[in-house]
């Protein structure tokens, strides 16, 4: 898909889904439209009720017909996807992977920030400001592999891992391009080559050759298990992490965790050659024990919306947003003393008026 232009307006798909998404999304929207408010740039939603709720009432997860629908739209803003009364998997796979994979959302983009008045685990943070650049359509999660025997003495199951030259070199040359945009420019390929010979290989000489390309940007690497090592230790090192889809999802998470949690942690399932439209959500789950109570933080949602519009071309607009929760973030431990707690609704309310300010 092309860019958006602010005289057509931005068609969104709307996956609120289950637990606290409804929630946070509501707030997302908001923000949203008061983002979009000042260009007059009309934004038009179609919901799809897709998650548990759907799941129980007809057993679908994602249909054809829900597929085509959610292409004809510029973008998809999702809440949250899962419910302890659906099996493992089901939704994970028949719906967000099944979205992943069909729209080609090749580059998982999970920006990670220690904003000021926000609290890190760590005693010494250093300045923690990098992005993870995650494959999103190869490795493990492909579902290649099975099982035999299941439930026996002798039961096998294997989970095969799927790389490309095609796939590894087009997330890497993104990696490439983001890490030059940067002030650093620094990129670190993340993998663990001296076990994982055959993959780990290709993923290096992959970075090399495309480094040519980018003479500005400097690299190294690290074995996934070291990288582990460095976000605790020394997480200022990193600039953009390029790596694939199981190492970057155990990496994001201990990113965010450093950072101030996943309540905090924006997310982005990006199509770069614009063929589908992209999906943005927080990274947190669906929380049914806080469901309905206002206790949800809508912020990561909130990070996620200002990465939407960057995608779209709106770069002033994704710039407003990211500066009213920079703002927000920054008053809180101050106007509310440290220990009062906002819902759900004030907290989107109150970044939404720092937007139009």
């Amino acid at each position: 898909m092309a860019q958006v232009g602010r005289t057509e307006g931005i068609d969104l798909a709307v996956v609120a889904g289950d637990g606290i998404g409804t929630e946070v999304v509501e707030q997302g929207l908001a923000v949203l439209e008061a983002a979009l408010a000042p260009s007059g740039t009309k934004l038009t939603t179609t919901e799809f009720d897709l998650g548990a709720r759907r799941w129980h009432a007809t057993g679908e997860t994602l249909t054809d017909e829900d597929l085509e629908k959610i292409k004809a739209q510029d973008a998809i803003l999702l809440g949250a996807i899962g419910d302890p009364s659906v099996p493992s998997g089901v939704l994970e796979r028949g719906l967000l992977l099944k979205l992943r994979f069909a729209l080609d959302h090749y580059v998982n983009l999970r920006p990670t920030k220690l904003f000021q008045g926000v609290s890190s685990p760590l005693a010494n943070p250093g300045e923690i400001d990098f992005v993870v650049v995650r494959e999103g359509t190869e490795g493990p999660y492909v579902g290649n592999g099975g099982a035999l025997r299941v439930g026996t003495p002798h039961e096998i199951a294997t989970e095969v891992s799927v790389n490309t030259a095609f796939g590894v070199e087009r997330v890497v040359r993104d990696a490439f391009a983001r890490a030059a945009a940067r002030p650093r420019k620094h990129l670190t390929l993340v993998h663990k080559h001296n076990v994982l010979v055959h993959a780990g290989h290709l993923w290096r000489r992959t970075v090399e050759a495309v480094n040519a390309e980018f003479p500005d940007v400097t690299t190294d690497y690290a074995h996934v298990d070291a990288a582990t090592i460095y976000l605790t230790t020394d997480p200022s090192r990193f600039d953009v992490i390029v790596t694939d889809n199981l190492f970057g999802d155990i990496l994001t998470d201990q990113a965010a965790a450093i950072s101030g949690g996943i309540g905090l942690a924006a997310s982005a399932n990006i199509n770069p050659d614009r063929t589908a439209p992209s999906m943005f959500e927080p990274v947190h789950g669906s929380a049914p024990d806080i469901a309905g109570q206002g206790k949800a933080d809508p912020t990561a949602t909130i990070l996620s919306v200002a990465l939407l519009l960057d995608h779209l071309g709106f770069a002033a607009e994704s710039a407003r947003v990211q500066d009213a929760v920079e703002a927000d973030l920054a008053d809180r431990p101050a106007a509310h003393g440290g220990s009062a707690v906002r819902t759900t609704d004030q907290v989107g309310r109150d970044i939404a008026a720092r937007v139009t300010e």
